[in-house]
């Protein structure tokens, strides 16, 4: 016995002929919104080409090169060095040096104007030089600078009494730039034996050396150093024998 199914009808759009083939639709361009009267404001105008193109940089940007303020039109150019802005002269330096390196000719008024930037740098190659050796000092260089200074300081003042007018900056700066032989003899007892002869009599001389020149210095920039040539040189001979031992032992 057959089963009967209930098929529902089948309904052509075209009036029911199935011969008749079905019409396409043609699709329609998507939704474009009107473009603005006014064609100096791309950006009310939904053409990405056009916006691109009016909103497009011909050139690089100019920038001024003078920058307007209350004390005028001031240039890059016109701006001192970074060295000279940060108070470091490095021509003034190189001078003092020199001056250090004659120990008989000694120009004490280069020495006038203390500064702190070529002490810190003859420390830092003392320190370097003790490095190389096998000895870390820096903290021990610093501290006994400081130190130092203050020795000299306190000593000179005392002989000097209210006419002494040596202050403590300028006592570092003297100690420092006179490290300067110190500081040779370190980068010497690189290639010579410790615990020789050799080294000993270097020591001597480049104590000497820098006891002389900065008695010297401290001498002829200070009031009534003449009278106390004697205990000045004393007190410098016993703070650069110090560092010395550094470099024997």
């Amino acid at each position: 016995m057959a089963k009967e199914f209930n098929v529902p009808p089948v309904v052509f759009r075209t009036g029911g002929n199935p011969s008749v083939p079905q019409q396409r639709r043609l699709p329609t361009a998507p939704f474009q919104p009107p473009r603005s009267s006014n064609p100096s404001l791309p950006f009310l105008s939904f053409d990405v080409n056009s916006a691109a193109a009016s909103t497009s940089f011909s050139a690089a940007p100019q920038f001024p090169s003078t920058i307007g303020g209350v004390g005028g039109p001031t240039g890059f150019e016109d701006e001192p060095p970074l060295l000279e802005e940060l108070g470091i002269n490095t021509k003034q330096i190189y001078q003092k040096t020199l001056s250090i390196l004659n120990p008989f000719r000694i120009n004490h008024h280069l020495h006038e104007d203390a500064d702190l930037s070529g002490p810190f740098l003859f420390l830092m190659a003392f320190g370097l030089f003790q490095l190389l050796a096998g000895k870390l000092h820096f903290g021990i260089i610093l501290g006994w600078v400081t130190m130092a200074s203050m020795f000299l300081y306190v000593i000179f003042n005392m002989l000097a009494g209210k006419n002494g007018n040596l202050d403590m900056y300028k006592c570092l700066s003297l100690i420092g730039y006179c490290m300067l032989p110190i500081v040779m003899l370190s980068a010497l007892s690189l290639f010579v034996p410790q615990g020789g002869m050799v080294i000993m009599v270097l020591t001597g001389v480049f104590v000497i050396w820098a006891t002389r020149v900065c008695t010297r210095l401290v001498v002829e920039l200070a009031n009534c150093g003449d009278e106390h040539r004697g205990l000045i040189a004393y007190a410098c001979f016993l703070i650069y024998m110090l560092f010395s031992m550094l470099v024997i032992f």
